[in-house]
C-alpha cells in the first residue's frame, strides 16, 4: 500500500471542502468591518459605543454554544451539524442587509454567532478523524486559512460592493454562497474515513490503524470535566483569551482604523487592509509545515506572537503622522498573529484523547470566543473614545504579551506508552 498516495488523495478531497467552508463562516462574521466603514451607523442611528457593542455581539453569540456542538459533531455527526449551520448562517447574513433598526441587527449578529459556533470545532474534530500527527498542524492551517484568505478577497469585493451598490446589497450578495455551498457540503463530505468510499479497504484500514496507534501513547482521560479542569487545558483557555483580543480587535476594526489615519474611500481602504493578510498567508503555511517537521507547537507558537505585539508597539511609538510605516507594522502584526494557529490547535488532540479531545478545543475555542467580543468592542470603544488608533495599538500589544507568557508555561503531557483511551 502506497502511504504517500494515500495522503495525497486526502489532501487533495478534504482540504479543499474544509477551506471552502471556514472561509464563508469568516466572510459572513468578518464584512461587518465594511459595513461600519461604510455608514451603516448613520444610516441605523447608531452611536460609537453602540458600534462597537453590535460588533462584538458575534463573539458572544459564539461563545455560548461552542461546548454543545462540539459534543454533537464528536458523538453524532459533522456533516448533518455543518448543513443546517451553512443554510441559517448564510440567511442571516443576508438578512442583515435589510434591517432598519438596532434591534435587529443586534438580534442577527447574536444568533450569526450562535449558529456559527459549532464550525471550528466540528472542522477541527473531523480533520483530527481523517489526518495523522505528523500532519495535523498542516491541515489545521489549511482549514485556518479561510480566515486570512477570505479577508483578503473580501477587503477587495466588499470594497468594491459598498462603492458599487451599498452595504445592504454587500451583506445580502455575500450571504447567498453560503447557503448554495450547504447543499454541495452535503454531497461530497462524509464524516469518518470508514465511510469514504473513495479509499479502498486497506487504506481505511491502515488510517485507522495509525490514528489508533498515536492515542495509545496518550493519557487516558475519563471525561470532559477532568479534562476541562487539567492545567494545560486552562492555561490554553487564557492564552486564547488574550491572543484572541488582539486578533479580532484587529480584524473588526482595520478598515476604520485605516480611515482614519488618512483620507480614502471603501476601495482604497479594501485594497490596504487585504495587505495584512497576503502576509498571513504566506507565514502560516510556512510555520505549519516546519512545525509539523519539527513536531515542536509551542517553538512556533509564542515567537511569533512577540513579534505581533512589538509590531503593534512599533505602530503606536511611530504615530498618525507616519502613516505608511504605521500600516507597514500592521502588516506585520497581522502576519504575526495569524502564523501560529496551524501548530496551537495541533496541541490538544497531542495532549488529551479522542473522547475529550473535541470538548476541550470547544472550551478553548470558547474563550478565544469570549476574548474575541471583549476585543471587538474594546478597539471599536477606543477608536471612538480617543478619536485614532493609538490606545488600541497599544491594548493589542499589551494582550499579546500576555498571550505570550501564557503559552510559555505550559508543559508537554506525559506520554504513558502502555495506557489506553477510556
Amino acid at each position: 500500500m502506497n502511504e504517500a498516495k494515500i495522503a495525497a488523495r486526502r489532501w487533495w478531497y478534504i482540504m479543499p471542502i474544509v477551506f471552502i467552508t471556514y472561509s464563508l463562516a469568516y466572510l459572513d462574521r468578518a464584512n461587518f468591518s465594511f459595513a461600519s466603514a461604510a455608514g451603516i451607523n448613520e444610516d441605523l442611528g447608531v452611536t460609537k459605543g453602540i458600534s462597537s457593542l453590535l460588533g462584538a455581539l458575534f463573539f458572544l453569540g459564539y461563545f455560548f454554544f461552542q461546548i454543545p456542538g462540539a459534543i454533537y459533531a464528536e458523538r453524532r455527526s459533522v456533516k448533518k451539524l455543518i448543513f443546517w449551520s451553512l443554510i441559517v448562517w448564510g440567511g442571516c447574513a443576508s438578512l442583515t442587509g435589510v434591517v432598519s433598526n438596532i434591534p435587529m441587527l443586534a438580534a442577527i449578529r447574536f444568533v450569526l454567532g450562535v449558529v456559527e459556533a459549532a464550525v471550528m470545532p466540528a472542522m477541527l474534530i473531523y480533520i483530527s478523524n481523517w489526518f495523522t500527527k505528523s500532519e495535523r498542524s498542516r491541515a489545521n492551517t489549511f482549514l485556518i486559512l479561510g480566515n486570512p484568505v477570505t479577508v483578503l478577497w473580501m477587503s477587495v469585493v466588499s470594497g468594491y460592493l459598498i462603492h458599487a451598490f451599498g452595504w445592504r446589497e454587500m451583506f445580502i450578495i455575500e450571504g447567498i454562497p453560503a447557503v448554495i455551498w450547504a447543499f454541495c457540503w452535503w454531497v461530497l463530505v462524509k464524516d469518518k474515513p470508514a465511510e469514504a468510499t473513495w479509499l479502498s479497504a486497506d487504506e481505511k484500514a491502515a488510517l485507522a490503524a495509525q490514528l489508533q496507534k498515536e492515542q495509545e501513547g496518550i493519557k487516558a482521560v475519563r471525561n470532559y470535566g477532568e479534562a476541562f479542569r487539567s492545567r494545560n487545558v486552562i492555561l490554553l483557555c487564557m492564552q486564547y483569551f488574550a491572543w484572541s483580543i488582539g486578533v479580532y480587535g484587529f480584524v473588526l476594526w482595520l478598515p476604520s482604523i485605516l480611515r482614519s489615519g488618512m483620507e480614502m474611500g471603501m476601495v482604497e481602504a479594501g485594497w490596504l487592509s487585504a495587505g495584512p493578510y497576503l502576509g498571513a498567508t504566506v507565514a502560516m503555511i510556512v510555520v505549519s509545515w516546519l512545525s509539523d517537521k519539527m513536531q515542536n507547537r509551542k517553538l512556533f507558537v509564542w515567537p511569533l506572537l512577540l513579534i505581533g505585539a512589538l509590531a503593534f508597539l512599533g505602530s503606536y511609538l511611530v504615530g498618525a503622522n507616519h502613516f505608511w510605516v504605521s500600516y507597514g507594522l500592521l502588516v506585520v502584526a497581522g502576519a504575526a498573529m495569524y502564523a501560529p494557529y496551524g501548530p496551537f490547535f495541533a496541541i490538544i488532540p497531542e495532549m488529551l484523547p479522542r473522547n475529550v479531545a473535541g470538548g476541550a478545543m470547544a472550551l478553548i475555542n470558547s474563550m478565544g470566543a469570549l476574548g474575541s467580543f471583549f476585543g471587538s468592542w474594546f478597539v471599536g470603544y477606543l477608536n471612538g473614545a480617543t478619536g485614532t488608533p493609538a490606545a488600541s495599538y497599544m491594548f493589542m500589544a499589551i494582550a499579546l504579551l500576555v498571550s505570550v507568557l501564557l503559552t510559555l508555561v505550559v508543559k508537554p503531557a506525559p506520554r504513558q506508552p502502555h495506557a489506553q483511551v477510556a
